[in-house]
Protein backbone atom coordinates (compact mmCIF):
# COMPACT_ATOMS: atom_id res chain seq x y z
CA UNK A 1 0.00 0.00 0.00
CA UNK A 2 2.73 2.68 0.81
CA UNK A 3 6.53 2.95 0.68
CA UNK A 4 7.88 4.64 3.16
CA UNK A 5 11.72 5.96 2.81
CA UNK A 6 14.24 8.21 4.55
CA UNK A 7 18.01 8.46 4.61
CA UNK A 8 18.87 8.31 8.36
CA UNK A 9 22.40 9.55 9.70
CA UNK A 10 25.48 7.83 10.81
CA UNK A 11 24.00 5.26 13.73
CA UNK A 12 26.35 6.70 16.43
CA UNK A 13 25.67 7.60 20.03
CA UNK A 14 22.21 9.07 20.97
CA UNK A 15 21.02 9.47 17.30
CA UNK A 16 21.45 5.71 16.93
CA UNK A 17 19.11 4.90 19.63
CA UNK A 18 16.55 6.91 18.05
CA UNK A 19 16.85 6.12 14.72
CA UNK A 20 16.26 2.48 15.69
CA UNK A 21 13.64 3.67 17.69
CA UNK A 22 11.88 5.35 14.48
CA UNK A 23 12.79 2.87 11.39
CA UNK A 24 11.19 0.10 14.38
CA UNK A 25 8.06 1.46 14.68
CA UNK A 26 7.60 1.87 10.99
CA UNK A 27 8.17 -1.95 10.49
CA UNK A 28 5.29 -2.56 12.98
CA UNK A 29 2.56 -0.39 10.94
CA UNK A 30 -0.15 -2.02 9.60
CA UNK A 31 -0.97 -2.47 6.96
CA UNK A 32 2.86 -3.39 6.56
CA UNK A 33 4.95 -1.03 4.63
CA UNK A 34 7.38 -0.97 2.47
CA UNK A 35 10.29 0.17 3.75
CA UNK A 36 13.41 1.71 1.93
CA UNK A 37 16.48 3.34 3.82
CA UNK A 38 19.07 5.27 0.88
CA UNK A 39 22.65 6.34 2.03
CA UNK A 40 26.06 4.42 2.51
CA UNK A 41 26.23 6.26 6.23
CA UNK A 42 27.82 4.42 8.97
CA UNK A 43 25.63 1.60 10.13
CA UNK A 44 22.59 2.01 7.11
CA UNK A 45 23.36 -1.17 5.76
CA UNK A 46 23.12 -3.23 9.03
CA UNK A 47 20.05 -1.74 10.57
CA UNK A 48 18.56 -2.59 7.14
CA UNK A 49 19.48 -5.82 6.92
CA UNK A 50 18.34 -6.35 10.78
CA UNK A 51 14.84 -5.26 10.27
CA UNK A 52 14.45 -6.54 6.91
CA UNK A 53 14.13 -3.73 5.48
CA UNK A 54 15.16 -2.34 1.52
CA UNK A 55 18.42 -0.07 1.74
CA UNK A 56 19.68 1.83 -1.55
CA UNK A 57 23.10 3.61 -0.78
CA UNK A 58 23.77 5.63 -3.30
CA UNK A 59 22.38 9.20 -3.34
CA UNK A 60 23.46 12.27 -4.94
CA UNK A 61 25.58 14.41 -2.64
CA UNK A 62 26.36 18.40 -2.52
CA UNK A 63 30.02 19.51 -2.17
CA UNK A 64 29.18 19.33 1.91
CA UNK A 65 28.71 15.44 1.37
CA UNK A 66 25.08 16.22 2.08
CA UNK A 67 22.13 13.88 0.30
CA UNK A 68 20.64 16.24 -2.02
CA UNK A 69 16.73 15.79 -1.53
CA UNK A 70 15.70 15.53 -5.13
CA UNK A 71 18.28 12.75 -6.00
CA UNK A 72 16.25 10.93 -2.74
CA UNK A 73 12.63 11.87 -3.91
CA UNK A 74 13.83 10.69 -7.63
CA UNK A 75 15.23 7.22 -6.42
CA UNK A 76 12.41 6.54 -4.18
CA UNK A 77 9.83 6.53 -6.73
CA UNK A 78 12.03 4.73 -8.82
CA UNK A 79 12.83 2.52 -6.75
CA UNK A 80 9.49 2.12 -4.69
CA UNK A 81 7.05 -1.26 -5.43
CA UNK A 82 3.90 0.88 -4.08
CA UNK A 83 1.85 4.36 -5.96
CA UNK A 84 1.80 6.03 -2.29
CA UNK A 85 5.25 7.28 -0.83
CA UNK A 86 5.82 9.07 1.98
CA UNK A 87 9.03 10.54 3.17
CA UNK A 88 9.88 10.61 6.72
CA UNK A 89 12.36 11.65 8.90
CA UNK A 90 14.23 8.97 10.13
CA UNK A 91 13.94 10.30 13.84
CA UNK A 92 10.45 9.86 13.96
CA UNK A 93 8.50 7.23 15.25
CA UNK A 94 4.58 6.84 13.60
CA UNK A 95 1.50 4.43 15.01
CA UNK A 96 -1.09 2.83 13.69
CA UNK A 97 -3.11 5.94 13.40
CA UNK A 98 -0.24 7.37 10.71
CA UNK A 99 -1.87 4.88 8.66
CA UNK A 100 -5.33 5.40 9.07
CA UNK A 101 -4.94 8.71 8.22
CA UNK A 102 -2.94 7.37 5.06
CA UNK A 103 -6.17 5.34 4.20
CA UNK A 104 -8.61 8.30 4.92
CA UNK A 105 -6.99 10.47 2.79
CA UNK A 106 -6.05 8.33 -0.53
CA UNK A 107 -9.40 6.53 -0.51
CA UNK A 108 -11.18 10.04 -0.71
CA UNK A 109 -8.38 11.94 -2.99
CA UNK A 110 -6.23 10.93 -6.08
CA UNK A 111 -3.97 13.99 -5.70
CA UNK A 112 -3.10 14.93 -2.53
CA UNK A 113 0.01 16.17 -0.15
CA UNK A 114 -0.84 14.83 3.82
CA UNK A 115 1.33 16.42 5.90
CA UNK A 116 1.74 17.21 9.63
CA UNK A 117 2.98 18.83 12.79
CA UNK A 118 5.36 17.06 15.14
CA UNK A 119 5.40 15.88 18.74
CA UNK A 120 8.76 16.74 20.52
CA UNK A 121 9.92 15.20 23.36
CA UNK A 122 12.90 13.42 25.03
CA UNK A 123 13.99 9.45 24.15
CA UNK A 124 17.12 8.42 25.65
CA UNK A 125 16.44 4.99 25.64
CA UNK A 126 15.22 1.90 23.12
CA UNK A 127 11.70 1.98 23.13
CA UNK A 128 10.35 -1.62 24.26
CA UNK A 129 8.01 -2.41 21.52
CA UNK A 130 7.91 -6.14 22.80
CA UNK A 131 5.21 -4.94 25.52
CA UNK A 132 1.57 -4.92 23.81
CA UNK A 133 0.61 -1.61 25.12
CA UNK A 134 3.88 0.28 23.57
CA UNK A 135 1.94 2.09 21.79
CA UNK A 136 -0.77 3.63 24.68
CA UNK A 137 2.44 3.99 26.63
CA UNK A 138 4.10 6.18 24.36
CA UNK A 139 1.28 8.52 23.63
CA UNK A 140 1.11 9.06 27.73
CA UNK A 141 4.77 9.91 27.54
CA UNK A 142 4.22 11.73 24.87
CA UNK A 143 1.28 13.70 25.82
CA UNK A 144 3.15 14.07 29.63
CA UNK A 145 6.42 15.58 28.62
CA UNK A 146 6.32 16.48 25.04
CA UNK A 147 5.17 19.55 22.93
CA UNK A 148 4.03 20.34 19.99
CA UNK A 149 6.05 21.44 17.45
CA UNK A 150 5.43 24.90 15.64
CA UNK A 151 3.91 25.03 11.96
CA UNK A 152 7.67 25.33 10.55
CA UNK A 153 8.19 22.66 11.18
CA UNK A 154 7.20 19.28 8.62
CA UNK A 155 8.54 15.71 8.87
CA UNK A 156 6.71 14.04 7.06
CA UNK A 157 4.59 14.06 3.42
CA UNK A 158 3.04 11.34 2.04
CA UNK A 159 2.05 11.74 -1.82
CA UNK A 160 0.84 9.39 -4.56
CA UNK A 161 3.54 8.82 -7.86
CA UNK A 162 4.73 11.10 -10.09
CA UNK A 163 3.19 14.66 -7.94
CA UNK A 164 6.99 16.03 -8.05
CA UNK A 165 8.49 17.51 -10.90
CA UNK A 166 11.59 19.70 -10.93
CA UNK A 167 12.48 19.85 -7.36
CA UNK A 168 15.51 22.25 -6.89
CA UNK A 169 18.96 20.31 -5.56
CA UNK A 170 17.94 21.21 -1.87
CA UNK A 171 20.47 20.32 0.71
CA UNK A 172 18.58 17.41 3.00
CA UNK A 173 18.29 18.46 7.03
CA UNK A 174 18.73 22.14 6.02
CA UNK A 175 15.81 24.93 6.13
CA UNK A 176 13.30 25.36 3.48
CA UNK A 177 13.20 22.33 1.60
CA UNK A 178 10.30 21.19 3.23
CA UNK A 179 8.29 24.51 3.45
CA UNK A 180 8.98 24.25 -0.57
CA UNK A 181 7.11 21.37 -1.00
CA UNK A 182 4.30 22.48 0.53
CA UNK A 183 4.60 25.83 -1.49
CA UNK A 184 5.06 23.89 -4.57
CA UNK A 185 2.00 21.19 -4.20
CA UNK A 186 -0.12 25.07 -3.92
CA UNK A 187 1.30 26.47 -6.55
CA UNK A 188 0.18 23.09 -8.43
CA UNK A 189 -3.15 23.38 -7.21
CA UNK A 190 -2.94 20.21 -5.17
CA UNK A 191 -4.96 19.73 -1.98
CA UNK A 192 -2.74 19.85 0.97
CA UNK A 193 -4.00 18.35 3.71
CA UNK A 194 -3.09 18.68 7.36
CA UNK A 195 -3.29 15.77 9.43
CA UNK A 196 -1.90 16.86 12.86
CA UNK A 197 -5.22 16.75 14.71
CA UNK A 198 -5.09 12.49 13.49
CA UNK A 199 -1.74 11.86 13.90
CA UNK A 200 0.52 11.45 16.26
CA UNK A 201 4.02 12.03 14.90
CA UNK A 202 6.68 11.44 17.62
CA UNK A 203 10.50 13.70 17.12
CA UNK A 204 12.42 12.37 19.33
CA UNK A 205 14.65 15.20 20.46
CA UNK A 206 18.37 15.14 19.64
CA UNK A 207 21.43 17.21 19.25
CA UNK A 208 22.69 18.50 16.31
CA UNK A 209 26.93 16.75 16.73
CA UNK A 210 26.12 15.35 12.58
CA UNK A 211 27.13 18.87 11.49
CA UNK A 212 30.56 20.06 12.48
CA UNK A 213 29.39 23.77 13.06
CA UNK A 214 26.10 22.15 14.82
CA UNK A 215 22.84 23.92 15.14
CA UNK A 216 24.11 27.41 13.65
CA UNK A 217 25.51 25.26 10.82
CA UNK A 218 22.41 23.76 10.45
CA UNK A 219 20.32 27.06 10.50
CA UNK A 220 22.58 29.74 8.98
CA UNK A 221 25.02 27.96 7.29
CA UNK A 222 25.97 28.32 3.59
CA UNK A 223 23.64 25.41 2.68
CA UNK A 224 20.61 26.81 4.85
CA UNK A 225 21.07 30.14 2.36
CA UNK A 226 21.61 28.57 -0.70
CA UNK A 227 18.12 26.12 0.17
CA UNK A 228 16.49 29.27 0.49
CA UNK A 229 18.18 31.42 -2.63
CA UNK A 230 16.87 28.54 -4.81
CA UNK A 231 13.94 28.01 -3.77
CA UNK A 232 13.11 31.37 -4.58
CA UNK A 233 13.48 33.38 -1.57
CA UNK A 234 10.78 33.61 1.33
CA UNK A 235 7.59 33.99 -0.28
CA UNK A 236 8.00 30.61 -1.51
CA UNK A 237 8.51 29.63 1.98
CA UNK A 238 5.08 27.83 2.95
CA UNK A 239 4.22 26.65 6.54
CA UNK A 240 1.29 24.05 7.57
CA UNK A 241 -0.65 27.29 7.92
CA UNK A 242 -0.91 27.15 4.06
CA UNK A 243 -2.16 23.23 3.93
CA UNK A 244 -5.86 23.71 2.49
CA UNK A 245 -7.62 21.35 4.55
CA UNK A 246 -7.81 19.54 7.71
CA UNK A 247 -7.72 15.99 8.43
CA UNK A 248 -10.80 15.02 11.35
CA UNK A 249 -12.15 11.56 12.37
CA UNK A 250 -14.83 12.76 10.52
CA UNK A 251 -13.48 13.48 7.34
CA UNK A 252 -11.70 15.99 5.02
CA UNK A 253 -12.22 19.78 5.87
CA UNK A 254 -11.99 23.46 5.06
CA UNK A 255 -10.40 25.38 7.50
CA UNK A 256 -12.10 28.58 7.74
CA UNK A 257 -9.85 30.09 10.01
CA UNK A 258 -6.98 29.79 8.00
CA UNK A 259 -9.09 32.64 5.00
CA UNK A 260 -7.06 34.67 5.50
CA UNK A 261 -3.44 33.05 5.13
CA UNK A 262 -4.79 31.92 1.97
CA UNK A 263 -5.98 35.38 0.90
CA UNK A 264 -2.38 36.70 1.50
CA UNK A 265 -0.41 33.91 -0.05
CA UNK A 266 -3.17 33.71 -3.12
CA UNK A 267 -1.16 36.52 -5.09
CA UNK A 268 2.22 34.68 -4.41
CA UNK A 269 0.67 31.79 -5.88
CA UNK A 270 -1.26 33.17 -8.82
CA UNK A 271 0.30 37.17 -9.61
CA UNK A 272 -2.36 37.68 -11.58
CA UNK A 273 -5.27 37.62 -8.87
CA UNK A 274 -3.41 40.28 -6.76
CA UNK A 275 -5.43 43.04 -8.11
CA UNK A 276 -8.83 41.23 -6.65
CA UNK A 277 -6.65 39.79 -3.75
CA UNK A 278 -6.39 43.62 -2.98
CA UNK A 279 -10.19 44.72 -3.87
CA UNK A 280 -11.52 41.96 -1.38
CA UNK A 281 -9.00 42.66 1.37
CA UNK A 282 -9.61 46.90 1.41
CA UNK A 283 -13.54 45.29 1.36
CA UNK A 284 -12.95 43.18 4.06
CA UNK A 285 -11.31 46.41 6.00
CA UNK A 286 -13.96 48.59 5.56
CA UNK A 287 -16.32 46.30 6.60
CA UNK A 288 -14.62 45.08 9.79
CA UNK A 289 -16.00 47.31 12.21
CA UNK A 290 -19.57 46.33 11.51
CA UNK A 291 -18.41 42.58 11.87
CA UNK A 292 -16.81 43.04 15.13
CA UNK A 293 -19.95 45.10 16.02
CA UNK A 294 -22.27 42.17 14.92
CA UNK A 295 -19.33 39.31 16.27
CA UNK A 296 -19.19 37.67 12.55
CA UNK A 297 -15.30 36.52 12.59
CA UNK A 298 -14.13 33.84 10.51
CA UNK A 299 -12.51 32.07 13.76
CA UNK A 300 -15.92 32.02 15.47
CA UNK A 301 -15.57 28.02 16.70
CA UNK A 302 -19.75 27.44 15.38
CA UNK A 303 -18.67 28.19 11.68
CA UNK A 304 -15.02 27.19 11.90
CA UNK A 305 -14.93 23.69 9.94
CA UNK A 306 -17.11 22.99 6.87
CA UNK A 307 -17.16 19.27 5.70
CA UNK A 308 -15.91 18.59 2.11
Amino acid sequence: MLTLFTIPKPFRGHIAVIQRNAIRSWTLLRPACEIILFGDDEGTAEIAAELGVRHVPNVARNEYGTPLVNSIFEAAERAATYDLLCYVNADIILMNDFMEAVQQVSGRRRRFLMVGRRWDVDIKRSWDFGRPDWKEQLRTYVIRNGKLHSVWGIDYFVFPRGLWQNIPPFALGRLVWDNWLIYRARSLRIPVIDATYRVMAVHQNHDYAHHPKGEVGVREGPEAKHNLEIAGGYDHTFTLEDATYILTPSGIKLDLSRLGRHLYTSQILFPHLRFIVKLIRSVTEVSRPLRLRLGLTLSSRRFRHHEL
